[in-house]
């Protein structure tokens, strides 16, 4: 079976890990969970240049009325983090057809047990806390690029967010959205995204020419 692309670089915590649960559980609730996780999500977003994971995540906390403590819960439990059910089978049909890669907002520590709890080895993982920036600023996804020496378009992004798609799809990459949660579209140009699903499992057929 011929590859479409020359690499798939992965968002992790949300494109591979169900990182919404976890948050969930720390929080008491989905409600209190998610509205935990918007809140910094955006500020994450909006930071650009890297500011320690740890302190967004407790921020985020104290702003949405919890207690610091209950950020500080969520980078215990962080080994509870889980992978989504098919992510294990996607990754292990499409290894050694082409390099796979990850790009995560996460500090380095955080990012290493997180891609740990996927149980597959990727060729390359960048993690903001070593470039220096946030997604979606363009170095993480640059950085990527580099390690692999794959031009853009030739690098499918498997985003887990709309900012994914957008950041990544900016550099011109081509965009696979595992949209698990079935967020709302991004209102900017998003001519990039190739196709959107709420499972990992079509990205196999969509990657493989024969698939």
């Amino acid at each position: 079976m011929r590859a479409r692309y020359d690499a798939v670089i992965f968002d992790l915590l949300t494109g591979l890990i169900d990182s919404w649960t976890l948050w969930n559980a720390v929080a008491g609730n989905e409600e209190a969970g998610q509205r935990w996780r918007h809140h910094y999500l955006r500020l994450t977003y909006a930071t650009g240049d890297y500011q320690p994971y740890e302190d967004l995540v407790v921020q985020a906390a104290r702003e949405q009325g919890f207690d610091e403590e209950t950020g500080r819960q969520l980078i215990a439990r962080w080994d509870e983090l889980q992978p989504w059910p098919e992510t294990p089978g996607v990754l292990n049909r499409l290894k050694g057809r082409m390099p796979l890669a990850v790009v995560t907002n996460c500090s380095v520590a955080l990012g290493q047990r997180a891609v740990a709890r996927v149980g597959v080895e990727f060729d390359v993982v960048v993690i903001a806390e070593q470039v220096g920036a946030y997604k979606p600023d363009p170095r993480p996804y640059r950085a990527a690029l580099k390690e692999l020496d794959v031009e853009p378009e030739r690098a499918l992004f498997v985003a887990g967010s709309a900012f994914d798609v957008n950041g990544s799809g900016a550099l011109g990459m081509p965009v696979f959205w595992h949209n698990h949660a079935s967020l709302p579209r991004p209102e900017e140009d998003i001519s990039a995204l190739k196709a959107e699903h709420q499972s990992l499992e079509p990205l196999v057929e969509f990657v493989l020419a024969d698939g």
